[in-house]
Parts: structure tokens; sequence; C-alpha cells
């Protein structure tokens, strides 16, 4: 019984530091979430698996109350509970399907929780997800590459983990010493901004020449289109597009921003694309941030108000003679947008956040590390854009 506990807590603090480690921030530590598989498969029962899927997926997260604290003005427990909350799924799913034994019912098992925490009901808070790490093991390897992973997680639960181990801490010391960072988009370039929870808020028109401005001093020789943050360009009218086709008008640049478009309700997180010839929405944002954003339940009550979820809508969107994958702010925390988009073999990624909310937090280093991996697995140009 003792050796059993002991077993247990050794797992369990295992697995938080798998989660702690491969969801610090920087792509290359990605690849210590896929000692993930093999703690959880160790586990003595089932209650066991459930702490060790927990100890994952809370360390991995483990930035959310304080993020939630911030964008609620509020004090932490808001953030627990979501932190709390957004657990059941992920525990619940792997507390269900582990079985003792390690054989290879449970890396069909594991295959099972894989395919389900990637994909819409329990992918929409689907963070974490160990499959991440293909990009930095296996870049450039593409949907073969991402076939691989799996296989490899799977194999971690089985008898066989050590050879799934070993093969893992060999692609991982060869990627670090041969990493490089994904290209930039030809032509594209992200522009950063450090404008606080302001950004979105004041739709001013010195707010837009201000934005403007920027925009025209920061354009690097050779750039065409320029990428500004989630919510840059507060709630889209027609007095916002007719000041903004006008800066632009000859200029010879497409700016891509964010933006928020009411409609009946609620509202559409957007981006949109702007030159001086028009202007038109190329992306509508297929999960906002469940809870804070999209807000489902508020129909059944009644009411209205809160971002819609387009789910499997425009995975891609074209912007001059670029086909772009797009990404706002939530998904690049998820599985299933990214790999919709892949399908459609984009030209580039294009990855927009609006984080002033996570200051103090890893979460926006945690967006960036999953666009840099998912990027590098498909070998794809990335260009990114976050206001802090």
């Amino acid at each position: 019984m003792r050796r059993n506990f002991v077993l247990s807590l050794a797992l369990v603090l295992a697995s938080g530091a798998s989660g702690y480690l491969g969801w610090s921030g920087y792509a290359l530590t990605l690849p210590a979430a896929t000692a993930f598989p093999a703690l959880w498969s160790k586990a003595q029962s089932r209650q066991a698996a459930g702490l060790v899927a927990a100890a994952y997926f809370l360390a991995a997260s483990r930035r959310l109350p304080q993020g939630v604290a911030a964008f609620y003005q509020s004090d932490i427990w808001p953030g627990l509970i979501l932190w709390l909350t957004a657990s059941i799924g992920f525990v619940f799913l792997h507390s269900i399907l582990w079985s003792p034994g390690r054989d290879n019912w449970s890396a069909l098992r594991y295959s099972i929780v894989m395919i389900v925490m990637a994909v819409p009901p329990f992918g929409i808070v689907g963070w974490a997800h160990p499959l991440t790490a293909a990009g930095v093991l296996l870049p450039g390897w593409g949907w073969a590459g991402l076939a691989a992973m799996a296989a490899g997680l799977a194999i971690m639960t089985t008898r066989y983990w050590p050879a799934a181990a070993i093969t893992f801490a060999g692609l991982w010391l060869w990627s670090a010493a041969f990493w490089t960072t994904p290209n930039l988009g030809q032509h594209w370039q992200g522009v950063d901004l450090a404008l606080g929870n302001s950004l979105g808020r004041d739709n001013s028109l010195v707010r837009h020449s201000d934005l403007a401005a920027t925009v025209l001093n920061q354009r690097r020789d050779g750039a065409a289109v320029i990428l500004l943050p989630e919510s840059t360009l507060g709630f889209w009218t027609p007095t916002v597009e007719r000041f903004w086709r006008t800066r632009l008008a000859r200029s010879g640049l497409t700016v891509v921003a964010g933006a928020a478009i009411v409609g009946p309700g609620g509202y559409d997180n957007v981006l949109i694309s702007i030159s001086g010839h028009g202007a038109e929405v190329m992306y509508n944002e297929r999960m906002p941030v469940p809870g804070s954003m999209w807000q489902p339940w508020l129909s059944f009550v009644g009411r209205d108000g809160g971002a819609r979820a387009h789910f499997f809508a425009n995975p891609v969107a074209p912007v001059g003679n670029s086909l772009t994958a797009p990404l706002i702010c939530y998904e690049l925390l998820l599985i299933w947008p990214i790999l919709q988009s892949m399908i459609y073999e984009p030209d580039l990624i294009v990855a927009a956040g609006n984080g002033w909310w996570t200051k103090g937090t890893n979460i926006v280093a945690i967006q960036r590390a999953s666009a840099v991996a998912w990027a590098r697995l498909f070998d794809k140009p990335l260009v990114m854009s976050f206001n802090m």
C-alpha cells in the first residue's frame, strides 16, 4: 500500500514537472510534454491516473488564474475557478480511458484521448496538447511528422516506451543543436504594440491616427502587408474604414488588423484587410476565449452578447497573392484550428493576439512557442503581432 502511494506521488510530481517545463514559453522545451503519456499509463489505479492528468494540465496552465484576475480586475478566485473547471474535461477523459497494464489497448486508448482532446467539444479547452511538440522534434515533416508524433506518444503508453523515449530524446537533442526559427512571410511584417488594455477600447480618431503613424513609420523596406494585433481597430465602423483607406491611399500598403463587428445577438472577433483600394473582413475567429468572450449560455437565458464562435468556418484567407492560415490569440493554444487550416496548404501562418491581460505571465510566450512549433512542422513562414 505504501509502495503504491509513493509511486503515485512520484508520478504526480513528475507529471507536474512535465507540464511545467513543456509549457514554459519556449518552443524547445515543448518535448518535455512527451513524458506525460508514459507517466499516465504507469498509474496504479483510475484515481491515480486522474491525479497524474490533473498535475500535468494544472502545471501547464498555471498562469491562467493570474491572467483572469488581471482581465477582470478582480481577485484570484474567478481565475482559480476557471482553471479548475477547464481541467475537468482533460482529467475526466484520461481517467475514463485509463486501463491497467501496458499493452496495445493502452496505445489505442491514449490515441482516442489525443483525438478527442484535439477537436470540439473537449478540444475547446484542449490546451497543452503533447502533439504540439511535433514541430520541435520533426520540423518540416508536415502531416507525416504529425502521424509519427502521434504514434510515438501512443507507444509511450506501452511496454515499448523506452524505445519511444530514446527516440524522442535523440530527436530533441538533434533539433536543439540545429534549431532555426520559421521564416518571415515574404513582403509581410508584424508590428507589436504596447498599449495595454486601451487597445480596442479607445476608438477615437486620435488613437487611429497614432496607429496609422506607427504603421507607416515602422514599415520596413519591401513590406507590402503589415500585421497588427487583435482588437487594434476596435469596433469596425464606416468612419474607421474611411479613415484607414484614406491614410493608406498612396502608400501601396495593406494592413491586416483585429477588430470587432457588432451584430444581432453578439459580435464577431475578426481580422480586417485594409488598403487604399478597399477593406474586407478576411477572417472570423473560429474559437474565441470561452467565458470571457464566447458565452453560449446567454442564449438559453434570453440574453444577447458575447463573441460568436465560427468553429470550422474560414480556415484560410487570401491576402493579396498569399493564402494565409489566420489564428487569433486563444486559437494558438488549441490543435484543431491550425490543423484544419493546414489541410488547405496555405502559404503562411498569420497569428495575432492581444495579451495585455497576461502581463507577468508566460501565456503570450506559450502562444508564440506554439505558433513557432506548428510553423516549423509544416515548414511555413510565420508572421506574428501581439499587444502587451
